[in-house]
């Protein structure tokens, strides 16, 4: 219930401004709540109280936790609050879980933080329902913390086995499968990957070691897709370049600069995001290399940036916002149990691939 402290005096409440009011606590409660049922002469005389004595109104938090619900759901990343405006896959993202919840009435809490201490403050200071769990960096950390606070989550793009786990994703070995089987089917044989972290706050050169100490295993699961598909046709995968990015712009731009600063450079890119995959168009175009004459490009995610690239580029698509209005409704019509859902992916053919010169 809201309040208000002069001094040392103690705060004031609404059975203060009922007395002041002269009417019940629950006349001067329904003049908050549910004005249309008290008479104007009374509404009047409660509010002049109120305002009298200071007094803002009934705190909507107290109402709220005594309903038991308060129609809202935290969306957590351990990104910067940024990530939810400044990535293409995230936007897309948040317009599916927006859509959903302007569909139910729900409202959305953003959670984010610097650091792993005021991370866990915000998820356990949060005022939500559950929450959906952007598992890019810090996933297992994010999952620990939903967990802690006893409501329903959902962890979206979590590679885990652990069934007490919700989860709603993609099978990220297809998907990069399709995107390899593209390149070679078109006379490539030449690669190089530029990958999402496999563990938190490392980027550059992966050794095939590191690939195995992956803490995320959806990483790890599209660098199988690609090599599967790359062993079938004779390509030795161990000569395969993995750069390890943070998935932004310095770090792809410094993974382009050793891949093409070689002598017999890779003729096609594996970009595990579409987001560095067009960086990566910008750079080649900035340094007069051609895609896809010189080099083909395949992203993956689908983001809407991709269809009007210079060229176009092609990527595996995953149902982004679906994913986003799915968690919603795990949330907000959660019964218990733990669903573990995988969705399709389908792989996009545009401009930015074609067969290798000579």
């Amino acid at each position: 219930m809201a309040s208000l402290t002069v001094g040392n005096r103690r705060p004031v409440r609404l059975a203060d401004i009922a007395k002041a009011a002269g009417v019940s606590h629950g006349t001067a409660s329904n003049v908050f709540s549910r004005p249309e049922i008290v008479r104007e002469e009374v509404r009047e005389r409660v509010k002049a109280a109120a305002e009298a004595m200071g007094y803002g109104g009934p705190d909507p938090k107290g109402r709220l936790l005594r309903a038991g619900k308060v129609n809202a759901i935290g969306v957590a990343t351990a990104e910067p609050l940024s990530y939810f405006f400044d990535d293409p896959f995230a936007r897309v993202m948040m317009a599916g879980i927006s859509q959903a919840c302007d569909a139910t009435g729900a409202g959305i809490s953003l959670v984010s933080a610097a650091n792993n201490e005021q991370l866990a403050w915000n998820i356990q200071s949060a005022l939500v329902d559950g929450f959906i769990v952007f598992c890019i960096e810090g996933g297992s950390r994010l999952v620990q913390l939903a967990r802690e606070r006893k409501l329903p989550f959902v962890a979206l793009d979590l590679a885990s086995e652990d069934g007490s786990v919700a989860t709603i994703g993609i099978d990220n070995v297809a998907g990069a499968a399709m995107a390899a089987r593209h390149l070679t089917g078109l006379g490539h044989r030449r690669f190089a990957v530029l990958a999402l972290q496999f563990v938190d706050g490392r980027t550059g050169p992966v050794s095939p070691e590191q690939v195995q100490t992956a803490v995320y295993a959806g990483t790890r699961d599209r660098l199988t897709g690609y090599f599967q598909e790359l062993s079938r046709v004779g390509v030795d995968t161990s000569k395969v370049p993995v750069y390890e990015t943070a998935n932004d712009a310095t770090s792809t731009i410094a993974a382009l600069e050793a891949i093409f600063g070689v002598a017999e450079p890779p003729t096609a890119i594996l970009a595990m995001s579409d987001r560095m995959a067009l960086v990566a168009l910008e750079w080649l175009s900035a340094r007069k290399l051609k895609v896809p004459d010189d080099i083909s490009i395949v992203g993956f995610d689908g983001v809407p940036e991709a269809a009007v690239s210079e060229p176009p580029l092609t990527t595996v698509a995953q149902p982004i916002a679906e994913i986003g209005r799915l968690a919603v409704k795990a949330i907000l019509e959660n019964d218990g149990t733990t669903n573990r859902r995988q969705l399709p992916v389908e792989l996009i053919v545009r401009a930015s691939s074609a067969p290798p010169r000579g």
